[in-house]
């Protein structure tokens, strides 16, 4: 008998191959911001990342969700979440990388870059589960502002070892920490918020208690041991230390709601919660939670600029796979002329992508030094806005790549499904498009940013017509475009400048070219697969390909 359903001509899943290894364009970017550091460590971790058993992880916990329970069997209440162990098995392996609050304790001369390379790694597994691991990185330095809890908590935040248990801190080897800022009122206009902190009229060796009674819209990571949260105090909104279980042993007043039913980052526990009273310390001044708040959300807004370059890295590598496998019209996928043109392009965007992000981990790395202070200050919000961006019609193209097959869930086995849900969200969360605009525009304000985009750009002068066209018109645009409706174009036409010249600086000529001519000259169209006809297509793919 014939048989009807014989599998052939479809490609072999992306696995078992090493996530750091294969990157080339990381690897250099590492080599031009980070010349003497280690690698080894990522290049275990890109072993670990790209094996059979990680992506297993990865597709449980997203398919198997969190599940809020609010009271126990008995009645009492408990406000517990309980994950998939995959899910643990991720949060593990995120902490023993040190991609939480080791950049703060470390040793190594790039930190902040080491760690930034390891977090677009584990982006390329498992976004989600990375949600409490950021908010760790962020609020590990503020804790400062408080130096008692600081001196507590700051060795187990940057501990290598991950405990879920709900238990004091005193009884964990490591911790994590998250954030609860947002109301429904207010949304980024957290200076609406309503939750209210008052004096408890006692002290301890943390300081001064308060008690905080409000709720919280976006309140992700529930079941970290403690969070940094914004309330109004009697001298305004200030910055609390509330941790999930108190020094007693008691637990917090966080009650939880309600988890969020969303599109993407189904791993992630985001939840809604109400504080019945809760006990909190303050962090820094009364008064001062919008300056802290800003000063985590830099970090933060750099895990998102970190997060969507691995998923751009991921999607490619995955369509560059199954074009490589595919035939179609009598040649491999990979050999036609539109696809070589489509996937050349996502090339571009890709690397682009890393270069930008790496050079942003890189400003925190010299905080000492004036230039990547001010660099820090101005590429964050230009980084954040522009990869984010170019984040969701990126994955759409990839997800073309494979046609219907890109489009399947299949039980979570299909990966390019998850990447298109989850790239939306860095562009909208720690502030959306418009709220990195803004703050673009106030950074212009914080020293000399002329000049130091100016000596940012002068290594990469005379490399290409068209970067050195808009490196001299950067300076006009700057004066003439520091307005609110023309602050998104300003942050494009910086982050496309800087793109450029990182990668005339960094990549092979054929990459760095078509970018210019692309993205600059306007040798492009409205769509990605517009190169020009004349791009080296084979030689900017070959560089891209995962194997």
């Amino acid at each position: 008998m014939n048989s009807t359903h014989e599998v052939f001509n479809q490609p072999e899943p992306l696995v078992d191959y090493n996530l750091f290894d294969t990157n080339r364009p990381l690897r250099d970017a590492l080599k031009f911001n980070a010349p003497t550091l280690q690698t080894t460590q990522l290049h275990e971790l890109g072993a670990t990342l790209g094996s059979a058993g990680m992506q297993a992880h990865a597709r449980l916990a997203n398919v198997h969700t969190p599940e809020l329970h609010t009271h126990d069997r008995f009645g009492r209440r408990i406000d517990e979440v309980e994950f998939h162990p995959s899910y643990h098995a991720l949060m593990s392996a995120a902490v023993g990388a040190g991609l939480h609050g080791t950049p703060w304790t470390g040793t190594s001369a790039s930190p902040h870059v080491l760690r930034a390379a390891g977090f677009m790694l584990f982006t390329e597994l498992e976004p989600s589960i990375l949600c409490p691991i950021s908010m760790t990185y962020a609020v590990t330095p503020a804790l400062r502002g408080n130096a008692a809890v600081h001196a507590d908590w700051a060795p187990k935040l940057g501990s290598l070892w991950y405990d879920p248990a709900l238990k004091p801190f005193g009884d964990k080897p490591g911790v994590t920490m998250g954030m609860g800022m947002t109301e429904k009122q207010g949304g980024s206009d957290v200076r609406a918020n309503t939750s209210q902190a008052v004096r408890a009229g006692g002290s301890d060796a943390w300081g001064e208690r308060y008690a905080i009674t409000g709720h919280k819209w976006f309140f992700s990571a529930p079941m970290c041991d403690a969070f940094l949260v914004l309330a109004q105090a009697p001298a305004g909104l200030s910055c609390f230390f509330l941790p999930r279980v108190l020094p007693d042993g008691s637990r917090n007043a966080i009650r939880i709601q309600r988890l969020k039913d969303k599109l993407g980052n189904k791993a992630n526990a985001s939840s809604e919660v109400e504080f019945h009273g809760a006990t909190a310390w303050l962090v820094g001044d009364e008064g001062r939670g919008i300056p802290q708040i800003l000063e985590m959300g830099t970090m933060t807004r750099l895990d998102c600029a970190l997060g969507t370059s691995g998923l751009m890295r991921q999607a490619l590598a995955i369509a560059l796979n199954h074009a490589s496998r595919r035939m179609a019209f009598g040649k491999p996928l990979i050999d036609q002329p539109l696809m070589k043109n489509v996937l050349a392009d996502l090339a571009l965007e890709s690397e682009a992508a890393t270069a930008l992000a790496i050079r942003l981990a890189r400003a925190f790395d010299h905080q000492s030094e004036e230039h990547e202070r001010l660099m820090a200050r101005l590429l964050t919000p230009v980084a954040k806005f522009w990869i984010c961006k170019r984040g969701s019609a990126f994955a759409q193209e990839a997800m073309e790549c494979l046609g219907g097959n890109g489009y399947v869930e299949e039980g979570g086995e299909g990966i390019m499904a998850r990447i298109y849900r989850e790239m939306p969200l860095n562009s909208i969360w720690e502030g959306a498009g418009n709220i990195m605009a803004l703050d673009l525009l106030r950074g212009l304000r914080k020293g000399d940013a002329v000049a130091a985009l100016e000596k940012e750009l002068a290594p990469a002068r005379g490399q290409h017509a068209a970067l050195d066209r808009l490196a001299d018109a950067l300076p006009a645009r700057i004066e003439a475009m520091a307005s609110e409706a023309e602050a998104r174009r300003l942050a494009q036409d910086v982050a496309l400048a800087v793109q450029a010249a990182l990668l005339v600086q960094t990549a092979p000529p054929a990459v760095a070219h078509a970018f210019c001519a692309s993205r600059l000259a306007g040798d492009w169209g409205h769509a990605f697969g517009t190169l020009a006809a004349g791009t080296d297509f084979d030689s900017i793919i070959q560089r891209a390909q995962p194997r």
